[in-house]
């Protein structure tokens, strides 16, 4: 029925039913309509709350093919190359990222690493195997507590400079696979081997030892 009928009918001697129901469909689609763009701004407002979250893999360890990007500083995100690397060190900090996706592996602080350039033929045997020029890599994450391995010093207990977090003083030689000279830490930092991809450092195996600290802070 159109309007002007539906008009012509009400404005008819006793008929008092039927405006009530014009008015009550009126209030049912305007409530319908309502609840329709409700639904929509919902919508609309949960798609911000995916986007933000860990994309897929971010979370896992680094893996074989991986590349090794800064994690900090003017080049944050930007892949490493040897030549980024000062001889002696200091270590950069860096972390895995998936060569196919480009996700960074950064969900999980247990994934950031050291990576520092020295002679390789201070390296002993077992460290050289894993290094590329001279160059390699350890988990940032000290053994003792989990706090992050920040300093690059001179050792308490020698001459030569070592990875030291500062937390508690732990201190590890990178030369010797990362062993412990000094502190309270109770086992070597976890190992990352190397390789290069298109002039890039990149992942050679997954970590060797157990990434993390072995109590609470």
């Amino acid at each position: 029925m159109s309007r002007a009928s539906f008009n012509i009918t009400l404005s008819s001697p006793g008929s008092t039913a039927e405006p009530e129901a014009d008015v009550s469909a009126e209030q049912t689609r305007r409530t319908l309509l309502l609840g329709a763009l409700a639904t929509t701004a919902c919508l609309g407002c949960s798609a911000p709350a995916r986007a933000g979250e860990d994309p897929p893999g971010s979370d896992e360890r680094p893996q074989k093919g991986d590349m090794l990007v800064f994690s900090e500083g003017d080049h944050e995100g930007k892949l490493i190359k040897p030549a980024d690397l000062t001889a002696g060190g200091p270590p950069v900090h860096a972390w895995p990222q998936d060569p196919k996706t480009s996700v960074v592996r950064n969900a999980s602080r247990l994934n950031e690493i050291l990576i520092i350039r020295l002679d390789a033929a201070e390296l002993d045997e077992q460290t050289r195997a894993r290094a590329v020029d001279g160059i390699i890599a350890y988990s940032a994450i000290c053994s003792h507590a989990g706090c992050p391995v920040t300093a690059w010093v001179k050792s308490d207990v020698g001459d030569k400079e070592v990875f030291k977090c500062m937390c508690h003083n732990s201190e590890y030689d990178p030369r010797a696979s990362a062993q412990v000279v000094f502190g309270p830490a109770p086992r070597r930092l976890a190992a990352l081997p190397l390789a290069l991809a298109d002039g890039s450092l990149s992942v050679a195996g997954g970590f060797i030892g157990k990434v993390g600290g072995a109590q609470p802070g």
